[in-house]
């Protein structure tokens, strides 16, 4: 490959909770807080050019039901809640996707941007899940940028989330409204990124950069 062809991508992987007691307007919030993603990263030039975007849902089982794909060529998916909680199997389809579609870095060039992962979920897991977690926090190929879960609802168990990664916000409710505000807050981190990339040399330092900070509601909602 020519090196002067090879674009470095900012990978961003939306982990989704499509489980059953996601149904009705929680899982339509979802479905439209991934709309507006698109939305507004297509109106975004420095996004279209390097963010690349993949939808992994989980439920009885998990499924990539979005590969990687540039901003242009993303199509976002119709989600359905049903199931249970596959939170292992998810982080085990991550961890695979990300070997299978990322550019590590090689002599004499940089590869793609370390990713973004955002896991939402309203429940505990009903697989096991220690393990592939384990594994995601400990990869020995291209590492994370960041890992943000949000556990939203009365039934999560944040201290699961917190075996996964520090970056956990903790939400009370699934309501539209605070879908919305979640799903705001990933575009923004998103663009942040996009933004900060370029062509200068020491944009090679920019594979772990900081996100936006969590916004006043969602700080009041972790608490105790």
């Amino acid at each position: 490959m020519n090196t002067e062809e090879f674009v470095r991508r900012r990978p961003v992987y939306l982990l989704l909770d499509s489980s059953s007691s996601m149904f009705g307007a929680p899982i339509q919030a979802v479905q439209q807080g991934v709309h507006m993603i698109h939305n507004e990263l297509m109106n975004n030039p420095h996004a279209i050019e390097t963010v690349y975007l993949s939808v992994i849902t989980f439920a009885s089982a998990a499924q990539q039901i979005v590969q990687l794909a540039s901003v242009e060529e993303f199509k976002p998916p119709t989600l359905k809640a049903e199931g249970n909680t596959a939170l292992g199997a998810a982080l085990t389809l991550l961890d695979q996707a990300i070997d299978r579609e990322l550019q590590a870095n090689t002599e004499g060039r940089k590869g793609d941007y370390r990713p973004l992962v955002f896991l939402l979920t309203d429940g505990a897991p009903t697989d096991s899940w220690k393990e592939p977690a384990a594994k995601i926090k400990s990869r020995e190929g291209l590492k994370l940028g960041a890992l943000v879960a949000i556990g939203c609802g009365p039934n999560v168990n944040v201290n699961t989330l917190k075996e996964l990664t520090n970056d956990v916000i903790r939400m009370t409710d699934t309501s539209p409204d605070a879908l919305h505000q979640f799903f705001k807050w990933v575009s923004a981190s998103i663009q942040k990124t996009s933004q900060k990339m370029g062509n200068k040399p020491e944009d090679n330092n920019l594979d772990a950069m900081p996100l936006p900070p969590v916004m006043k509601w969602d700080k009041n909602e972790s608490g105790t």
